[in-house]
Formats: structure tokens, C-alpha cells, sequence
């Protein structure tokens, strides 16, 4: 399944609309006025989804993932210190993720190695757009989250 991840060129918040293959809005995310990101992710009905949440004060950027719910399903930390690529830690499904040294592409990848989603920017853009291409439609959700997260850390530093 792949997605094609947009930000919106006027807005105050962080706002993004992410489209399927043919153009059609499957996901709509929304920033919220918070202490550090909040963003939360509808559905195209505009059902609430899930959230993405920083968490302020900590060593390293730190984001928790909500789906639905108050107890985070999810975290997602910047690891401190890593070679040339930045690496991340994923607390759902044992996922890892690793850049480029400029951290414009990178691979989701499950606990046996395999890859679960592929994202890349594309350069040469009015605002932020990613494409994510998942390997399980049923992860496509957890990725996106994952990508917010990863952008969201990139636009703090």
C-alpha cells in the first residue's frame, strides 16, 4: 500500500492530508495547540484515529503514540547516539527504523529484519511530502504515526 503524506501549505498547526495511489484522502491529520507536538490523526470521515504526542523535558526527543485511547500503545525515542545515520526506537511490534545521513529516506523495519515501510521525501516541493510505501495495510496507521513522529523530531531540532 503506498501513501502519499502532505503537508498544507497555510496553516498555523501542523497540518498534513495523506492520499492513497489514486489521490483519494485516507488520512487527515491535525495539529493541536500543546506543549511540545500534538497531532491527531482522522480518518477521511473525520473519525478520530489516533495521536501523536511529544513529551517535553526529556533527553532525547521522545514521542508517544495513542490510538484511541489515554495509555499509549507506542513510544518513539531518538537514540542519542548513532554513526552517520540517525536511528530511532519503536516500542510497537520490536520496529527500528534507520536513515540516510541527510534523513530524507528510510526503512521501518520488523524485529526479523524485513522491511515493513519504506519512506522518502520527495525534494522540489512546496511543503513537506512523503511517500510511505507499507508492505501490510494493516500497519499503514502505525507507519504514518511513525513518520509524524520522525518529522515532527526533525522540525524541533
Amino acid at each position: 500500500m503506498k501513501m502519499l503524506f502532505k503537508q498544507r501549505f497555510f496553516s498555523w498547526f501542523d497540518s498534513y492530508d495523506i492520499f492513497d495511489e489514486e489521490g483519494n484522502t485516507i488520512y487527515v491529520v491535525k495539529g493541536q495547540l500543546s506543549w511540545g507536538h500534538k497531532l491527531n490523526v482522522y480518518d477521511a470521515a473525520g473519525n478520530y484515529l489516533g495521536t501523536v504526542k511529544e513529551r517535553v523535558l526529556t533527553f532525547t526527543p521522545t514521542f508517544e503514540l495513542y490510538l484511541g485511547g489515554d495509555e499509549p500503545v507506542g513510544v518513539i525515542r531518538r537514540r542519542f547516539f548513532s554513526l552517520f545515520k540517525p536511528l530511532y526506537e519503536f516500542s510497537f511490534n520490536g520496529w527500528e527504523a534507520a536513515g540516510d545521513i541527510l534523513e530524507w529516506d528510510y526503512e521501518i523495519k520488523n524485529p526479523d529484519g524485513t522491511v515493513a515501510a519504506s519512506v522518502s521525501k520527495e525534494l522540489f516541493r512546496w511543503t513537506d511530502t512523503y511517500s510511505i510505501d507499507v508492505e501490510d495495510p494493516g500497519d499503514a496507521l502505525m507507519a504514518l504515526m511513525f513518520v509524524l513522529a520522525v518529522d515532527a523530531e526533525k522540525c524541533s531540532r
